[in-house]
């Protein structure tokens, strides 16, 4: 085995960030026998996860990494290495040989064992590696367990023999060299894998390999699916209909006009892509103003998080070999997301429409495991629970989730803002609807109670008079605001940000509480907790809170009081100007 690296970022997997605990296990030092039945369970891969990581050299705290770690001396690392390899042989049915790699965390190496699903399960391992038992077991991971299939679940394990996803199966048919080597430099470089440092695994085979998206023999080396979806230009060659149609109906479903826009390309790009056209094209936010307070209410007609989630859940939970697009339908009532098939027949519909069911097993498991990397999705079945608490955040009615008893298609409507609606205009004087990226948002000023037609004539000829005195003024203000503008506008274009801001706003949790704030704007922590579906202030909430103050993103509503009971949390002037630069909003 060489010292090869993997196609992950190291800190994220000790972090668990892009990888579920299940598919983790930490090891203070070398324990040959635990860690072949470990191996094992993970070849198994018995809910298609994509399989596991053990790190050795790194204790754990209730399944998390201790760091700084203990660490491994190089000269036995290679004596581990070497002894793997024979017990990969000698030790489990059929033969199976994980991928190793070196890491130095703290001046400290630890070494990392990747052990992908198996091509030919099911895989038994050895019970003991002492050689006076010569007992064989069938291992599976069980939460962060590693458990010998015993009953059921040995009998469901072996119902599995040669079920492998399509995505992790070998594309038989196609070269090699239909993988693109530039894009996948790229996708290691957007998740900062180590990987892209060693200059020799640029060859073709090599890094295919050492990504897991090809294998078999040196003289015939195949793609696998998985490779062809991310790393070939166009997919669609191969896996026809392999796209997303986004469709809008300016006039309603039944209207005879209709926009429509097709996406294809390497999957994680048409996911982009789509999105972005959505979130640039469809999206509109209003400001409503109140008399009575303050603060200002906003709201979206659809939040954006709550539309990539769907879209994310779909590409992620399609089937590939059936020949239909993923379909985004938009009107003035409700966005909807069409894929094909349903959820498993093992997922309880009324589960899933609170955000409660999880799934048992993966139907791609290795698209699952990119889409993660790049920080797409989380798995754990946290789409439907995120959709739910956006819809809720936005004040919007609760989305739907269709199936039929089939579960040959799997459809999500998320209805529009009741603010988007005509008829519920009438208490407010005014409504002019733009798009998200014109240059003014939309504010619907609160009808001041002049609902009397003849006193509204009275006030309309008073108002006149007043009305050509002010549009002199206007004029002038018109000026003024065309220079401020263009300040404003020469201002952003010179904003620099610098890139510990940039990465941080990758953190998906730290953009939603930025964003939060910027439509409440006030709120106070516990506002914020609520809405966010926390049970407290501490961890990522409080770390992510303490950053934005830290780098003046947001501020205080109250900054000569910071701890008072009724402080509230704003958006600065150079929090929005970030905002729009990264286009947030």
């Amino acid at each position: 085995m060489n010292n090869q690296k993997l196609p992950i970022n190291i800190n994220d997997l000790l972090s668990a960030k892009t990888v579920e605990n299940e598919r983790l296990e930490f090891k203070e030092g070398w324990n040959p026998e635990s860690i072949i039945h470990t191996i094992c369970a993970f070849a198994n891969d018995f809910h298609n996860l994509g399989g596991g990581y053990i790190i050795i050299g790194i204790s754990e705290n209730q399944g998390q990494a201790v760091l700084p770690p203990i660490g491994i001396p190089l000269e036995k690392i290679d004596t581990i290495k070497k002894e793997l390899l024979n017990l990969g042989n000698s030790a489990i049915s059929p033969t199976y040989h994980p991928l190793t790699a070196v890491y130095e965390i703290e001046n400290r190496h630890v070494l990392v064992i990747w052990a992908p699903g198996g091509g030919t399960r099911p895989y038994k391992a050895k019970t003991s590696l002492s050689k006076k038992l010569s007992d064989w077991d069938y291992y599976i991971r069980l939460h962060s367990s590693t458990v010998k299939a015993k009953g059921d679940y040995n009998k469901e394990l072996l119902s599995l023999t040669a079920t492998i996803p399509f995505d992790d199966r070998f594309c038989q048919n196609v070269p090699l060299e239909e993988l693109s080597i530039d894009l996948m430099i790229n996708f290691l470089k957007n998740i900062d894998s180590d990987l892209t440092a060693d200059k020799k695994s640029f060859e073709l085979s090599t890094l295919a390999r050492q990504m897991n998206v090809a294998g078999g023999p040196n003289e015939m080396l195949f793609p696998k699916n998985i490779g062809l979806l991310f790393f070939n230009e166009q997919p669609a060659q191969f896996f026809p209909v392999t796209q997303i149609d986004v469709v809008f109906f300016p006039d309603g479903a039944g209207g005879e006009r209709f926009e429509e826009k097709i996406f294809k390309g390497p999957i994680d790009q048409m996911l982009k892509n789509a999105l972005n056209y959505i979130k640039n094209n469809y999206l509109k936010q209003i400001i409503i103003k109140h008399n009575d307070r303050a603060e200002s209410s906003r709201y979206w007609n659809f939040p954006f998080s709550a539309i990539e989630e769907a879209v994310v859940n779909a590409i992620y939970h399609r089937s590939y070999e059936i020949r239909e697009p993923v379909e985004i339908r938009i009107d003035q009532t409700e966005l909807v997301v069409l894929s094909f098939p349903g959820p498993d027949h093992s997922i309880d519909l009324s589960s899933l429409r609170q955000g409660k069911a999880v799934s048992r097993r993966y139907r791609n498991r290795r698209i699952g495991e990119f889409l993660k990397e790049l920080d797409l999705t989380e798995g754990r079945s946290t789409g439907i629970p995120k959709i739910l608490r956006a819809m809720k955040i936005n004040e919007s009615p609760e989305p739907v989730f269709e199936t039929d008893f089939d579960r040959s298609y799997f459809l999500i409507r998320l209805p529009i803002n009741s603010f988007f609606l005509e008829n519920n205009h009438r208490n407010y004087a005014s409504i002019t609807e733009i798009p998200l990226y014109a240059d003014n948002k939309i504010q619907l000023e609160e009808d001041r109670g002049l609902t009397n037609n003849k006193r509204a004539q009275s006030e309309d000829k008073k108002a006149q008079s007043e009305d050509e005195k002010a549009q002199s003024d206007d004029k002038r203000a018109q000026s003024d605001d065309k220079r401020a503008q263009s300040d404003d506008k020469r201002a952003q274009s010179d904003l620099h940000i610098d890139e510990e801001i940039r990465r941080a706003f990758e953190n998906k949790s730290l953009s939603e509480l930025f964003l939060l704030i910027e439509q409440f704007n006030p709120i106070s922590s516990n506002e914020l907790v609520s809405k966010l579906g926390l049970t407290d202030k501490h961890g990522a909430f409080k770390r992510n809170l303490s950053f934005l103050l830290k780098k003046n993103i947001i501020q205080y509503q109250f900054p000569e009081k910071p701890t008072s009971r009724l402080q509230k949390y704003l958006v600065s002037e150079y929090g929005l100007m970030i905002g729009e630069k990264l286009k947030l909003f």
